[in-house]
């Protein structure tokens, strides 16, 4: 069984769902934006910018909250999203029930090529970050694309995000 999460189709509803922010929020300086695109022959959701490392900067983030409070995923093994971009340091970040400071997430890796790929994400690919407890599927509340931790132009598009089996 395949939930899916958004195939960024609907303006109103990408709108209404994703969030742009970026390491000012802190005192950092680099620039993001979100577009709603036809990028490669699929409408996507394009996070570009300028990822800054000055001020202790050193990310742009779009994320989304899911329904309620928090949503159970356990039934399912992890994410599954269709990705392209110009190759850079990109993750996805998860907020759960567990995660209360905003530094706290699980994080992982997103690999990102110039062309359209498939991207699966296992539970247990994404590592705490300053927790000590590992990811609780049952808890969700936020799935953030992360380009971060290094000086770069960042350019990712999403067409495609799931929870798969």
């Amino acid at each position: 069984m395949v939930y899916l999460l958004d195939d960024f189709t609907d303006a109103d509803i990408v709108a209404r769902r994703w969030r742009v922010f970026s390491d000012r929020v802190m005192g950092g300086v680099s620039d993001a934006r979100a577009d709603l695109e036809v990028v490669a022959g699929r409408s996507a959701l394009r996070l570009s910018g300028r990822v800054s490392l000055e001020r202790n900067g050193g990310f742009i983030q779009v994320a989304r909250g899911l329904e309620g409070e928090q949503f159970d995923a356990t039934k399912f093994g992890g994410l599954q999203l269709i990705v392209c971009g110009v190759p850079g340091s990109y993750f996805v970040h998860l907020r759960t029930a567990d995660t209360r400071a905003p530094w706290q997430y699980y994080g992982a890796v997103l690999a990102v090529t110039p062309t359209w790929q498939n991207v699966a994400l296992p539970w247990r690919a994404f590592s705490p970050e300053s927790l000590r407890e590992p990811l609780d599927p049952s808890t969700l509340q936020r799935i953030g694309i992360v380009a971060g931790k290094t000086a770069f132009d960042a350019a990712v598009a999403i067409s495609r995000l799931e929870l798969v089996p």
